[in-house]
């Protein structure tokens, strides 16, 4: 199964951070930390190259903690890649995203130096998926509302640049996601997180889904959260015993299940369930 979600404006942007690269030292892409792998779009991959590049794991407040330290590990065991945990809402990891984009952008700055240019500030590309944390991250690197924000995909859609004090420029790109998905659970992760609009997929069908998945990796969440009595039940009946204790009944008392949807991915999506990361790290990468 393959999943189409391709809005025009992103099309343009996809072919506008080809161009920016050359006006960039280092490249920030931002992924969500309760999904990092499948947040990263693989388009990007070949026309960043060998660019190099930090990876700021964002919402980290709402990614199982142990989970993100593993990812993180991993990441550092490629030397062309950086990796940093931040949270925008706190302030914390912003001096060690900057510390290593600084890092990565010196030998760049230092061919410059020989050639007699003498650029005092370093470059950055900000990228990623719609909703992972791109805008609040500039943001709060600027210590202003330098980009709008929202809780909804695409809501930057022009690239801008942004002064982060005297030492660092921010190239800020729109949210890109790529054509197709071919690989279904990325879409379903995607779509659980709020990377995606949940409306392309059966909202009914994609609650099941997250509630199957829930009962298999955080039980104790289902169990704690909508004070079930027994997960050893089909997951539709799961979701007809959620949307009565979420309150989502139609007249007459029958479970109202579109209403009960969006009510189990918003708590999921605001951290109402309790820290919890999407993707598992690969062991041994």
């Amino acid at each position: 199964m393959s999943i189409q979600w391709y809005p025009g404006h992103m099309a343009k942007a996809a072919r506008e951070v080809s161009e920016s690269l050359k006006l960039v030292d280092v490249v920030i892409e931002v992924l969500d930390a309760r999904l990092p792998e499948s947040s990263r779009n693989p388009m990007m991959a070949a026309r960043v190259g060998e660019k190099p590049t930090v990876l700021a794991l964002a919402k980290v407040d709402l990614a199982d903690p142990d989970v993100t330290e593993r990812f993180v590990q991993n990441y550092h065991r490629h030397s062309e890649l950086r990796a940093v945990a931040i949270d925008t809402l706190r302030g914390t990891g912003m001096k060690e995203l900057i510390a290593a984009a600084a890092t990565l952008a010196e030998p760049k700055l230092q061919r410059l130096a020989a050639k007699g240019i003498h650029r005092p500030t370093v470059r950055a590309l900000v990228i990623g998926i719609p909703n992972a944390g791109k805008s609040s991250l500039i943001n709060r690197l600027a210590r202003r509302s330098a980009v709008k924000t929202g809780d909804k995909p695409g809501v930057t859609r022009q690239k801008q640049w942004i002064k982060v004090g005297k030492e660092f420029e921010l190239l800020d790109t729109p949210g890109i996601l790529w054509p197709k998905f071919e690989d279904r659970s990325v879409a379903l992760r995607l779509a659980w997180s709020g990377a995606i609009e949940s409306t392309i997929l059966p909202l009914e069908e994609l609650a099941v889904n997250l509630i199957e998945w829930l009962r298999d990796t955080y039980p104790e969440r289902l169990l704690e959260r909508y004070r079930l009595e027994d997960l050893e039940v089909s997951s539709e009946r799961l979701f007809a015993q959620i949307a009565i204790q979420r309150g989502a009944i139609l007249p007459g008392g029958l479970p109202n299940l579109e209403q009960a949807a969006q009510k189990l991915l918003r708590d999921v999506q605001t951290g109402k369930m309790g820290r919890i990361s999407f993707d598992r790290p690969e062991e041994n990468v």
